[in-house]
């Protein structure tokens, strides 16, 4: 009897549903704060982030860990995530010197950024596609690229980047040659145990993935841009850890704006390359004649002293700090004014732990939001040649639509930028509706239509054409592309819903393309040059010698508002190439008489628009166009000048002479002896 309820059990396959999160230790910060007594509970952490089945390395659906060590010329053997003792015990214990942990701690920070990216954007993530020629001779044709490669120790050397052309992230290692009380010569540095290295690096692919001309240098800014961006992703992320935010609570007493952990980046990095103190501090930093640590203070004249991208960027990032403190300190007000009976003083002593978890509470709350602020705007920014204004004017939008009767946290961003003197060009004002990207109705109110509307039109009244102008334009939408769009989430096959992307990408160049006078009126509203007659020269063309639209992205974002409800856009980003030249003269010459053959000129200047699209309602919800068209001479001459040096800063940014070709990898240099 007791036989057959044994075999009867064993034969009863009951389904187990897979479990909704894995467990993972990670080093919160460094690994030296594992070993101060003050620090040690707070920095080995347990997180949780989505389950997925794994592979050993360990490789996923999103990232693929590949731990060579090139100096050494040695394999280390991978970790085996789906182990069950290593499952039972969340993970392998943190640990220095063991690879497998390193190739634990780089997988689990990783898939934590990605995850909050995926909230914010309301997508899956794509890697930059890899574009590669099938056969030999013909065009390049991008592929799909499932996996971020990451190698824990790819370097021997003091540095960390994200590689654009390897869709690959590489870690370097190196040993520590100082000695004082944070520091042992001899021993290594590995900044594959650094979470903000990690993070900051996975935001710089991440970034690349939703705007990849987001690589080319234009301006002073766009490197800037990068660093600071990948800074405010692992600066923020600190807040989502409550064991970490309540240490330093405690530690600040409540008060943010004094030193803590929180505000600072890579501290073993820092101080084992001779910095003192973190490698970036978002707060502060360490007076180099008297030792101690003083606060930053904002500074409107800041941008026009510094030119090298992380102090350019550091700039940016604690403008956005600042942003947070002051909302953080709003917030808070009640609080303190009941613990400290409306004297605003605390008393001596460690404050009371339910002040602690509830301080805790609303700064994980603001941390949260400012981050999705952060990250729901790269959707708003355009195409190529960011500023640090077009990012307040993203984040700002964004914002407007995902919470339109909260503006608090829109002004407190407006002040602190304005603090920092930061703001963007052409606007009149830096009042919230100013920053505020326009709608496709907005810029149609402000379009001349009479040129394109035929005589019937032109007897009507102006609102009567503008009716007119509108219901033609939705019918010819709806005609288009919206009508093959498909239905898509977070839990979507992303190579499947990459193969819809693309095809949608040719969808929208015909739908700008080909719709006559349609096409050439959107091409107005949208800043795009559409037809042979209307671009100068210079301008690249294609087929039937039509100025060429590069449709570098179409992508859906399925975004919670505040109030609960869904808003579903189409995001599309527009580019048009023209060929510049470092002589002005020659310039005027090729914009005139045409070009010589074979002619690619000196550089590539690029104009284009991202385009929001209500694809349910056929509205053209936002259009962010570049500062001027294609045919603009004005921009063109502020690239150019950039591109020489004219502005004070070298072409590319590290080389003294002019940037003539393609770096493949600008982070690599970018972030060589500098940090991460």
């Amino acid at each position: 009897m007791n036989n057959q309820m044994e075999n009867s059990y064993k034969d009863s396959k009951v389904p187990v549903d897979p479990p909704t999160y894995r467990k993972i230790r990670i080093f919160a910060f460094d690994p030296s704060l594992a070993t101060r007594l003050e620090t040690a509970e707070m920095n080995q952490l347990i997180i949780q982030i989505p389950w997925e089945d794994l592979d050993k390395g360990p490789v996923g659906e999103y990232v693929e860990v590949v731990d060579y060590d090139p100096a050494s010329g040695v394999f280390y053997e991978p970790v085996n995530l789906e182990d069950t003792h290593i499952i039972a015990t969340s993970g392998l214990l943190p640990s220095e010197s063991n690879p497998q942990f390193h190739q634990q701690m780089v997988y689990a920070v990783a898939m934590t950024t990605i995850k909050q990216f995926e909230r914010a954007l309301g997508r899956v993530a794509f890697w930059a596609d890899r574009s590669e020629r099938v056969d030999p001779g013909q065009n390049y044709v991008d592929q799909f690229v499932p996996r971020l490669r990451i190698y824990p120790h790819a370097l021997r050397d003091k540095n960390a980047y994200y590689s654009p052309k390897k869709k690959s992230v590489l870690f370097g290692y190196f040993p520590v040659t100082t000695d004082d009380k944070y520091n042992t010569p001899g021993t290594l540095i590995f900044t594959c145990l650094s979470h903000d290295i990690i993070a900051h690096e996975v935001t710089h692919a991440l970034l690349d993935g939703v705007h990849p001309r987001f690589n080319d240098p234009t301006n002073i800014n766009v490197y800037a841009f990068h660093e600071a961006f990948a800074d405010i992703i692992a600066l923020f992320q600190h807040f989502s850890y409550p064991q970490v935010l309540e240490n330093q609570i405690k530690k600040t007493r409540g008060d943010l704006e004094t030193e803590s952990l929180l505000g600072q980046l890579a501290q073993d990095f820092g101080r084992a390359t001779g910095g003192g103190s973190a490698l970036r501090d978002a707060l502060g930093s360490v007076n180099k004649v008297s030792g101690a640590w003083e606060p930053r203070k904002p500074d409107r004249h800041a941008l026009q002293r510094v030119i090298e991208p992380h102090a350019r960027g550091a700039i940016l990032v604690a403008a956005v700090f600042r942003a947070f403190l002051i909302v953080y300190g709003k917030r808070t007000e009640d609080l303190f004014r009941i613990a400290t009976q409306g004297t605003g003083t605390l008393p001596e002593g460690d404050i009371h732990p339910d002040l602690t978890r509830r301080l805790a509470r609303e700064a994980a709350n603001c941390a949260d939001r400012v981050l999705q602020m952060c990250i729901r705007a790269i959707d708003y920014c355009p195409p190529v040649d960011i500023t640090f204004g077009d990012l307040l004017r993203g984040i700002i939008t964004a914002d407007l639509d995902y919470a339109p009767q909260d503006d608090d946290y829109r002004i407190v961003f407006i002040q602190s930028f304005r603090d920092w003197g930061i703001h963007p060009r052409g606007v009149t004002s830096m009042g919230i509706d100013s920053l505020t990207w326009p709608s496709g109705d907005e810029l149609l109110r402000n379009l001349v239509s009479t040129q394109y509307i035929d005589s019937e039109d032109v007897r009507t009244s102006k609102v009567q054409q503008d009716v007119q102008k509108k219901d033609e334009m939705k019918r010819y939408m709806k005609d288009s592309f919206l009508s093959k769009i498909e239905n898509w989430n977070l839990e979507s096959d992303r190579h499947e819903v990459w193969k819809i992307l693309r095809r949608l990408r040719v969808d929208v160049h015909k739908w700008l393309r080909e719709g006559d006078h349609i096409g050439r009126y959107y091409g107005e509203l949208f800043g795009l040059v559409i037809f042979d007659s209307d671009a100068r020269p210079t301008v690249y063309r294609g087929e039937y010698n039509f100025p060429t639209l590069e449709v570098h992205s179409v992508r859906p974002a399925v975004r919670q508002t505040i109030a609960g409800s869904y808003k579903t856009d189409i995001v599309i980003e527009v580019t048009q190439r023209r060929r510049g030249y470092f002589d002005p003269e020659i310039q005027k010459a090729r914009d005139v008489a045409g070009l010589i053959q074979n002619d690619k000129g000196d550089f590539t200047y690029r104009a284009g628009c991202t385009i929001l699209i209500n694809p349910a309602t056929q509205k053209v919800r936002r259009v962010i166009r570049t500062r001027g068209d294609i045919n603009s001479d004005t921009e063109l001459e502020k690239v150019r000048k950039y591109l020489l040096g004219i502005y004070g800063t070298t072409g590319n940014a590290f080389d003294a002479g002019i940037r003539t070709g393609h770096v493949d990898e600008p982070f690599a240099i970018l972030h060589q002896d500098i940090g991460e």
